[in-house]
């Protein structure tokens, strides 16, 4: 797929493959792409001009993203985009509860099941003390994870997050990067946009780097996550450790 502002290319013949059950994290330095594309995949921007092999599409589990009426594919995929804001003044539950709007009727109220499910999420994101407080009193990290809980209220089959420990102290990031695990676990897709490395190391089954809107790299993250891969993009030295529990990778890096 292809996006572009004026003659500069923000997706440049991007294709992204996200397994099924799998937390994928992409990776890139600041305007590499990633929150363009995750806006794409969503039909919250549209792909550009065909590409080399053809039309741009966005298909999830054979049905293609972009043909879905707005509330059919509201049921398949949430988006948790940087920096959302609310500026309804809506109590936290029921921002929660807009997440529900796709499994209802237009002109129906809030179930019981509706009530059920949001006040589930707003546990499953850690955030079931604010149930009642107005969100334009929350803060930043408060914020992110009410964000999170309406997309988990929503139940999609495919969750896309743009940085979703964006304000969140650690314990509240290793939380969140917990719950996309155990999402990921009963068989959704996630696919996170990253900063942190070394939390894409600890959490992600795949990853996908872009750099200057173009995929460099994409596979598991012993194959991504090493010097050879990582340095020419970030333009920084990368050492690779070995956590000494899970064997996963450490990142540590040094200006270049």
């Amino acid at each position: 797929m292809f996006w572009e502002i004026g003659s500069r290319a923000i997706l440049d013949d991007v294709g992204v493959l996200a397994p099924a059950g799998a937390v994928t994290g992409l990776l890139g330095p600041n305007g590499s792409g990633k929150s363009t594309l995750l806006r794409v995949l969503a039909g919250v921007q549209q792909a550009g001009r065909a590409s080399s092999s053809g039309t741009p599409t966005t298909t999830f589990d054979g049905a293609d993203l972009a043909a879905l009426p707005r509330r059919e594919r509201a049921r398949v995929l949430a988006l948790v985009e940087q920096d959302a804001t609310t500026d309804l003044p809506l109590s936290v539950l029921d921002a929660v509860l807009l997440g529900r709007i796709p499994h209802r009727s237009l002109l129906a109220g809030d179930s019981d099941a509706d009530r059920a499910a949001a006040h589930a999420a707003l546990d499953a994101a850690g955030a079931k003390e604010l149930a009642d407080r107005e969100v334009g009193t929350l803060s930043g990290g408060e914020r992110q994870r009410v964000h999170m809980a309406r997309a988990l209220a929503q139940q999609p089959r495919l969750l896309l997050l743009d940085e979703p420990t964006n304000h969140l102290d650690i314990a509240a990031q290793l939380h969140a990067m917990r719950v996309l695990r155990d999402l990921a676990a009963d068989g959704v897709t996630v696919v996170a946009a990253l900063h942190d490395l070394n939390l894409a190391a600890s959490t992600c089954d795949h990853l996908v780097l872009l750099d200057h809107g173009r995929v460099v790299a994409a596979g598991t993250v012993g194959e991504v996550l090493v010097p050879d891969v990582l340095e020419p993009v970030y333009g920084v030295r990368v050492d690779v450790l070995r956590h000494p529990r899970t064997g996963r990778p450490v990142l540590s890096f040094e200006r270049g």
